[in-house]
């Protein structure tokens, strides 16, 4: 893929000054059998405000697993987290979805939209959840962003693959979020819609000063980022931060 010079030279224009996301001596294991396999291995990490990182590995290296621990989906075994300087480590489930509704979005490779509803209601959602006033309104400028605004009353069965991804986009981005995971997002979409949804990523990542989190298997894809990370059998083995950004 090859990106647009301006937007993604822009997108690293984003002030970063505060640690967002640190992750301090996190393990992950889950019990197999009579055996316990460790899926991240004493995980430390800081992860500044705006930042954009590329979470790369083999398959099975812990990529999605820390995702879900930095979203509070799932909790680790040993060790601490903290997002925007609250310790999730310690919150019960309703603490966890109150932060994720209002810090965090989330952009898996499934689209996970709710098949009953159209676009337009898919992003409206967490905002209404949330109680945004004027969420309508912002929901129609969040699809305009996304150039779907024309397809705001259709239902996913109607949309293609880009086109929901798109809608995924926007919902995530609907509360503002200081946080944005993305997980594989565009590993089910052609090389066209590909490129239009992680353009699409990048615009709204820098536009709203978001931190964002993408893992890839793309190192095209991952070579556009501020800083790569690459697992290895659930631990760190690359922490690489750009200076400048690579245009193609």
């Amino acid at each position: 893929m090859r990106f647009s010079r301006y937007l993604l030279n822009r997108c690293f224009q984003v002030k970063i000054d505060f640690r967002m996301i640190e992750l301090k001596n996190v393990t992950k294991r889950v019990r197999s059998g009579r055996e316990y396999l460790t899926i991240l291995d004493d995980i430390t990490l800081e992860i500044p405000t705006g930042e954009f990182i590329a979470v790369t590995g083999a398959s099975g290296s812990g990529k999605t697993t820390l995702l879900s621990l930095i979203a509070g989906l799932d909790l680790p075994s040993e060790g601490e987290i903290k997002i925007d300087g609250q310790e999730i480590t310690l919150m019960n489930e309703d603490e966890l979805a109150e932060l994720r509704a209002k810090k965090i979005g989330i952009i898996f490779q499934a689209f996970h939209l709710i098949p009953s509803l159209t676009a337009l209601e898919n992003v409206l959602i967490p905002m209404e959840i949330n109680g945004f006033e004027n969420a309508r309104e912002r929901a129609m400028s969040l699809l305009e962003d996304v150039g779907l605004i024309n397809r705001a009353h259709h239902f996913p069965s109607e949309l293609s693959g880009g086109e929901q991804q798109r809608v995924c986009i926007a919902r995530a981005f609907a509360n503002r979020p200081k946080i944005l995971l993305a997980d594989e997002p565009t590993g089910n979409l052609d090389s066209r819609n590909g490129r239009q949804v992680f353009e699409l990523m990048m615009r709204l990542h820098k536009e709203n000063q978001t931190t964002l989190i993408l893992v890839t298997h793309d190192q095209e894809l991952a070579s556009y980022a501020s800083r790569q990370i690459k697992l290895k059998d659930g631990r760190i083995i690359e922490d690489i931060k750009r200076t400048e950004v690579l245009v193609g």
